[in-house]
């Protein structure tokens, strides 16, 4: 059982066909391996329209990484007209401001469908697959599994975890002599209902979503990924997307998910609010609080966080969300603050 890879990203100071033609490659590895790829992704600093020229009308993930608040502002119409391409901005280094609250708000406002392409990040980590907070580091390749779906039929935790560090194995084993290899980004990915949600695995030993979070089950796993993974590189944690994950959704409807449970749970080096819902209406002044925070605890913990708000545009605080998007479950959108 060798599983599915969430995603294959190479990272080019430039963009060139040969990164593509490095897609390729190492999709076919992995195919021939046993794994089933879901998406090929591409980082390259610069120009976004440089990097949409070469993608095209393929079925490759574009991204620029970490961006200038003034820069993004500037190709605010090609990051709104590239349906896939991601960015994020890095304020590690210097405070939120009112004026980094404003992009995501001309986003909701004006291209609400690329909320879902846009963070926040913080003391972030390099040459991680995932995006949109994926950043170049140097030039390469980083592979990222989707292991919630080894869980299936497992009856116990340990079994689950010895299933990732065979699928990380055989990863390096396939990919080890491929030139670029940077590694496996080890966190824990997960993707829709059943054997995608981890919250679903979870509840198999603890039924009640609240009970599990006085219980060490997060820092189990999360210990375990960041000490066993053979190769590690870029983010290596937990995350909680909260309306990917459709089971931690529901737990969102119920009122179990809230900002502050969402931030508790990323200490237990989990990598901080993704796919969060925001309401068209929620106060811009929230949104820097919570950014402050992520902000302050990123540089406390030494841990990279990132900040993931996404709006249907239409939403407002108390109505349901309607996204269109496979990939989010719709729900009842609640206040920052409880």
């Amino acid at each position: 059982m060798r599983g599915i890879v969430r995603s294959i990203c190479v990272f080019t100071r430039t963009p060139d066909p040969r990164a593509l033609t490095l897609l390729r490659e190492v999709e076919e590895r992995l195919a021939g391996g046993g794994f089933t790829v879901q998406t090929k992704r591409v980082v390259s600093p610069g120009p976004m329209a440089r990097l949409a020229d070469l993608v095209g009308s393929t079925d490759v993930y574009p991204s620029v990484g970490s961006i200038s608040l003034g820069d993004a502002v500037a190709q605010f119409d090609v990051f709104r007209q590239v349906e896939k391409m991601c960015c994020h901005l890095d304020l590690t280094d210097r405070p939120p401001t009112e004026e980094d609250v404003a992009f995501l708000t001309r986003l909701i406002a004006e291209a609400p469908e690329k909320t879902f392409y846009f963070a926040y990040a913080f003391s972030n980590a390099t040459s991680s697959p995932y995006f949109p907070a994926s950043s170049f580091e140097r030039p390469g390749f980083s592979v990222g599994l989707q292991p919630t779906d080894l869980a299936a039929g497992c009856e116990t935790l340990e079994e689950w975890l010895d299933r990732m560090l065979a699928a990380w194995n055989a990863v390096v084993a396939l990919l080890d002599d491929v030139p670029g290899f940077l590694g496996v980004d080890s966190s824990v990915a997960p993707l829709g209902p059943g054997p995608g949600s981890f919250v679903g695995f979870v509840r198999r030993f603890h039924p009640d979503f609240s009970r599990s979070l006085i219980s060490d089950v997060y820092v189990r796993v999360s210990g375990f990924i960041k000490e066993h993974n053979p190769r590690p590189v870029g983010l290596c944690g937990l995350m909680f997307p909260c309306l990917e994950d459709f089971e931690l959704a529901d737990e969102y409807a119920k009122g179990n998910f809230d900002l502050a449970t969402n931030i508790y749970l990323s200490l237990h080096c989990g990598l901080g609010i993704d796919t969060y819902p925001i309401g068209v209406d929620e106060d811009p002044r929230a949104v820097l609080d919570v950014l402050m925070l992520m902000r302050a605890l990123a540089g406390r913990y030494g841990k990279p966080l990132s900040a993931r708000f996404v709006s249907d545009g239409l939403a407002r605080i108390g109505e349901r969300t309607n996204f269109r998007n496979e990939f989010l479950h719709d729900v009842v959108v609640r206040t920052f603050t409880r």
